[in-house]
């Protein structure tokens, strides 16, 4: 079985993860979304509540799963049988992270790395800003998937 994981914090997850997810499932027979967890870093929303709202968001798709992990992303992938890390770019600065990151990932574990490139009305929008901007009482629903 084709499958790949979508790894991140997600917090939250937002329309713009939501198209990488949408684009990228025709590839793949399974892809697991990867929640991850960082005890040294603070979120917004517990891991529970992140893993049950995406969970929430895709109950209709039976070829998507969420779990939470706290090791490594290449570990993550050997357990869930996945060849692929699902990763999105908005800019330059994202594109080369995440170059540097696939170049170390496939060395661990030969798990190889796919690149979707933000669609341009989405590529502003970030876990990151989201937060910002509900930190200031700033409505943030229409950064977010329906249903979140």
């Amino acid at each position: 079985m084709k499958t790949g994981i979508f790894v991140g914090s997600f917090d939250p997850f937002t329309i713009g993860h939501d198209s990488i997810v949408c684009r990228a499932l025709p590839l793949f027979e399974r892809i697991v979304i990867g929640v991850g967890v960082n005890e040294r870093k603070k979120y917004m929303l517990d891991t529970e509540e992140r893993t049950g709202r995406i969970a929430k968001l895709y109950a209709d798709e039976p070829k998507i799963v969420v779990k939470a992990y706290s090791d490594l992303t290449t570990d993550f992938a050997r357990r869930e049988g996945a060849e692929y890390i699902i990763k999105g770019v908005r800019s330059v600065k994202d594109f080369e992270y995440e170059r540097e990151q696939a170049d170390i990932n496939r060395r661990l574990s030969g798990v190889e790395t796919i690149l979707f490139y933000a669609e341009p009305q989405l590529e502003s929008i970030s876990s990151s800003v989201v937060r910002e901007l509900k930190h200031f009482g700033r409505n943030v629903t229409e950064f977010l998937p329906k249903g979140y």
